[in-house]
């Protein structure tokens, strides 16, 4: 084992100048090991190496210690850092855990990594829920077993994750949050640099939004000023990220205005901006206090708090179970959560009584000095030769729910065609070669296949640039349904007329389908309201569709509509009718050696078998489940070559009853609906049978099908119209397109077998 001065170690995390807490807090923890180990001074590469977590496809202008990015929400990306991990040179990996951080449902891409890494690993958590979901239970339980050492910052941390998440507490380390190595000293030098001085100052830091109680530090303050009229309460930070994507400067706008109301606008001043260490540094050696009035006690950690009590502040916070730990014995006042009365007190005090200020600030600089960032670099040290010594003696841990079997390359989703193929309209349904054929204009079965890919892609992968094509899918769909019948049109000319007064009866099945897909996976409340209107809307309708696809694509969507809706006892009936139609079709033609609904096999099959799996399942009738089971079997046994790979049903002819099967013109649209049944299958039995199938069904895209050529232009990023005799149709269409990138979501989503959905 190498000694600790030769300790090579990899950092996990985001990372500057990505601007957000965690990573200034890597860059920070990775100076401070790179220091520990370095007693030479050698530069921060030397023993430190970075991989940084995107938010964003283009990442960011990283210094040369970041050898590796990941974004965030593509999957594939933390199975290759694994692999690139394990053959770095790393004695150890440091990882950064917030549930936000990572891609998937509650961080659970990490997982990825962390399964595949064969390194020794030490991962300090920022959150340790007392309440979790049963989501966040498992990914932090499996985060936690995975990990030689956790480390915590609050010892409250420490007891929570053996009483509520099982972690040995040998394995559990405490850490303190580093800080700056500050000097206690005047206060003025620092206030001339924000023209504040001569006046008391208080101040609050961190991203700007609901749940930080700025609001009773107005209130508060409104009560000083009488008392104290030169008092500025400097609330210093940029808007949390996320609440501008939501709601813009609305929040900041509130609170611009409630300081207006209560008087005190010349005492308040709002520093909308993100600062450097340096600059926070001078920022809190100007305040005269700190204040930090969150409402939730759950916090287990505040790097600000922290920052704060090493600078030599006298601090009020409500009593959240970080600040609990480190303002005792003098060091800070508690103030009960939105107690008004009790921080202006608490305020005033402060400010009016130098000696209880100077007793309080000299506390709290003293006991930062245990805190500071040199030390908490050699603690982190010390983690990693523990972490390093029971990596040696511990069996792997193995998490055998990971289905190797779909451990595969894939190609990165790409959209390009899809966004070629689409204007302000919605999505055209043909192409010339990859161009768009606008001679052929469009039709609601494509614009609701389009709907679930883009939300597929947004729900998979955050991926903000296809938000305003999904927009416009869901346009088109509320633009086809008639708002007396609840049905759908379906074919619309170039320039905007529709085509028929009424659609096929499986571009009903589609658009509802769709509907409740989005729904279910809405990027805004605003899509889900107009998808579940237009659903309900559109319900009423389904029980006069006269043909079995339009019946198994519309109870696809009933399916994810129930997801949210559980209780639509119109919706469960509606469903369990077009169960019956489907057994009862079923009836009047199947035999033991054609068990089928119809005297031929046509387009689209797999949705049949999938629906009726689905529908057992959400019934609960077993039965239902085994006929869908049962089908799928006997159509994957008439789509199997002599050679073992796919070979679609083709549309030169079908498949009939009497023997006869035409063997081209393959479509990409047969190979995707098997995808489907086949997810459907493997989530409601469990047997992995189903994922061989799906693997092989992709396979067929990329090249291993009966003339063993890729469907897939990866120039264009657009899937040819079908497998002809002679070649392929080199047209490549909305249909196929879309086929292609549906199969391609899915396989993203089930690589991990976490997929929530059974469609």
């Amino acid at each position: 084992m190498p000694k600790s001065t030769d300790l090579q170690v990899a950092m996990i995390g985001s990372y500057v100048p990505r601007r957000c807490g965690i990573a200034t807090f890597t860059h920070d923890v990775a100076k401070a090991v790179d220091g520990a180990i370095a007693t030479n001074g050698s530069p921060l590469s030397q023993h430190v190496q970075i991989v940084a977590i995107n938010d964003s496809e283009d990442g960011y202008a990283y210094d040369e210690e970041v050898t590796l990015q990941i974004r965030q929400h593509q999957r594939q990306e933390y199975r290759n850092a694994a692999e690139v991990l394990n053959t770095s040179g790393a004695d150890v990996v440091l990882l950064q855990h917030e549930f936000g951080l990572f891609g998937g449902e509650c961080g659970s891409y990490l997982l990825d990594l962390l399964d595949n890494l064969h390194r020794p690993l030490v991962t300090t958590l920022h959150s340790v829920l007392q309440d979790p979901s049963k989501e966040q239970l498992d990914v932090l339980s499996r985060v936690c077993a995975r990990s030689d050492v956790v480390v915590v910052m609050a010892d409250r941390a420490r007891h929570l994750l053996t009483d509520v998440y099982n972690v040995p507490s040998e394995r559990i380390r405490l850490i303190p949050h580093g800080v700056p190595d500050v000097p206690l000293g005047d206060t003025e030098p620092f206030k001339e640099r924000f023209g504040l001085a001569g006046r008391p100052m208080i101040l609050t830091f961190g991203l700007l939004g609901p749940g930080k109680g700025i609001e009773v530090m107005l209130d508060a303050l409104g009560k000083i000023v009488p008392n104290i009229p030169d008092v500025a309460y400097v609330v210093l930070g940029v808007t949390h990220p996320g609440v501008v994507r939501d709601s813009g400067e609305l929040y900041r706008i509130s609170l611009e205005l409630r300081a207006v109301e209560l008087g005190i606008q010349k005492n308040v001043l709002f520093h909308n901006r993100y600062v450097s260490d340096d600059d926070l540094k001078s920022y809190l050696q100007a305040a005269d206090v700190y204040a930090t009035p969150y409402p939730s006690k759950e916090q287990i950690t505040s790097g600000t708090l922290a920052y704060a009590l090493a600078c030599g502040k006298a601090i009020v916070s409500t009593p959240y179970w970080h600040a609990q730990e480190l303002l005792i014995n003098g060091r800070g006042r508690l103030v009960e959560f939105g107690d008004v009365d009790g921080f202006a007190g608490a305020l005033r005090e402060l400010l009016t009584d130098e000696n209880a200020r100077t007793t309080m600030q000299q506390a709290a600089h003293n006991f930062g000095r245990s805190m500071v960032w040199s030390r908490v670099g050699e603690q982190f040290v010390s983690a990693c030769d523990q972490a390093r010594q029971h990596f040696a003696q511990a069996a792997p841990v193995l998490f055998t729910d990971r289905k190797v079997l779909m451990r595969m390359s894939l190609p990165e989703p790409r959209l390009d065609h899809l966004y070629t193929m689409s204007d302000d309209t919605g999505i055209l349904q043909h192409a010339a070669f990859a161009m768009p054929d606008r001679r052929h204009g469009y039709c609601t079965d494509d614009n609701a296949r389009a709907l679930i890919v883009a939300s597929m892609a947004w729900s998979l992968f955050q991926c903000k640039e296809v938000l305003p094509y999904l927009q416009n899918y869901l346009s088109f769909i509320h633009y086809a349904q008639d708002g007396q019948t609840g049905r759908f049109r379906n074919f619309m000319s170039y320039d905007r007329k529709w085509m028929e007064e009424d659609g096929s009866d499986d571009s009903q099945g589609r658009a509802i389908w769709a509907l409740g897909y989005v729904l279910s996976h809405a990027p805004t409340e605003s899509t889900a309201n107009l998808a579940t209107a237009l659903f309900r809307r559109g319900l009423g309708a389904v029980e006069s569709l006269e043909f079995p696809r339009s019946w198994a694509l519309s109870m696809l969507g009933i399916h994810y509509y129930l997801r949210v809706n559980p209780d639509d006892d119109i919706a469960h009936r509606t469903l369990s009718t077009l169960a019956d139609h489907l057994e009862a079709v079923f009836a009047g033609h199947e035999s033991d050696e054609w068990p089928w609904f119809e005297d031929v096999v046509t387009y689209d099959n797999g949705r049949i078998p999938q629906a009726l799996i689905i529908a057992g399942h959400v019934l609960e009738r077993p039965a239902l489940r085994d006929r869908g089971l049962s089908v799928l079997r006997w159509l994957v046994t008439a789509q199997t070559a002599p050679e073992g790979h796919l070979s679609v049903i083709g549309n030169d002819g079908w498949m009939g009853r009497e023997g006869t099967t035409a063997k081209f013109d393959q479509q990409p649209l047969e190979a995707a609906a098997l995808i489907g049944a086949f997810k459907a299958a493997h989530r409601t039995s469990g047997d992995e049978r189903w994922l061989v199938e799906m693997r092989r069904c992709f396979e067929w895209f990329v090249g291993r099908n009966d003339l063993g050529v890729t469907m897939i232009d990866f120039k264009s990023r657009g899937c040819y119209d079908g497998l002809e005799a002679g070649g392929v149709n080199e047209n490549q269409g909305a249909e196929s397109l879309l086929s292609w990138l549906l199969s391609l979501l899915i396989m993203h989503e089930m690589q991990t077998g976490d997929a929530p959905d059974l469609a």
